[in-house]
């Protein structure tokens, strides 16, 4: 009894970590998200802006491929819902389109979407 006892505890506490990695990433994102319309309007201002536009969005894309780590690993160990991971890798792959499209130099797209992934990171990062 007490060895499944200490297993139980042991459980909950990798779930906890792994759920406040989680909470960390998803946080990191939002802030990298943040940080590149920031460094847009430097964009449009200054002279250094594209290097600080650049260098974010590599940034922003490494928090978005930690976010899918984090929610691979919250959900994995504890047998919880896979449903993170789901969103995780739908914000990995709006990062890769978000890159592409900020190579091609298409602000049309690349600018309502750099919103809409600030509002969803918000929204992720409120849910958790």
């Amino acid at each position: 009894m007490t060895t499944q006892a200490t297993a139980t505890a042991t459980a909950t506490a990798n779930a906890q970590r792994s759920s406040s990695f989680l909470q960390i990433a998803i946080a990191l994102q939002t802030l990298t998200i943040f940080l590149q319309a920031v460094s847009a309007g430097l964009l449009l201002t200054s002279s250094y802006g594209e290097v600080l536009h650049s260098v974010g969005a590599r940034v922003m894309y490494g928090a978005s491929m930690l976010y899918v780590l984090a929610a691979v690993l919250a959900w994995k160990p504890g047998g919880g819902s896979p449903r993170p991971v789901w969103h995780a890798s739908g914000f990995l792959v709006l990062a890769s389109a978000q890159v592409v499209l900020g190579i091609a130099h298409v602000p049309s797209v690349h600018l309502p979407l750099g919103v809409l992934m600030f509002g969803l990171s918000v929204l992720a990062l409120a849910r958790r």
